[in-house]
């Protein structure tokens, strides 16, 4: 069981930047993925951007150009930086860790979810 935990977040103005971070602890040895989904009131949860072991890094298109995935393998950590951020950009955004079949899936491992809100 992999446990993950979230950090960063918050509020900022449209143009502004966040980060947002997960540490990974418990049984990461098969995690090929570690990334981030979002969610906003009324809409289903959606990919965001996703870190693999191979070192490529993936983007939904609303947010390539203005986030940027990074993963440490040392520490166990995958971060977002959101910069330009649009209202849109609102949401909560949860972690997700997993295999090359089960990211994104229930069979996944889930952070608790973190708040970013992005308004004038």
């Amino acid at each position: 069981q992999v446990k993950l935990v979230e950090s960063g977040g918050g509020s900022v103005q449209p143009g502004g930047s966040l980060s947002v971070s997960c540490a990974a602890s418990g049984s990461i040895v098969n995690i090929y993925a570690m990334g981030w989904y979002r969610q906003s009131p009324g809409n289903e949860r959606e990919f965001v951007a996703a870190a693999t072991t191979e070192g490529s890094a993936h983007y939904t298109d609303s947010v390539r150009g203005r986030f940027t995935v990074s993963r440490d393998d040392v520490k166990n950590t995958v971060t977002l930086e959101m910069n330009n951020l649009k209202p849109d950009d609102t949401a909560v955004y949860y972690c997700n860790a997993g295999t090359l079949a089960t990211m994104g899936t229930p069979y996944s491992s889930w952070g608790q979810g973190t708040r970013v809100t992005v308004s004038s």
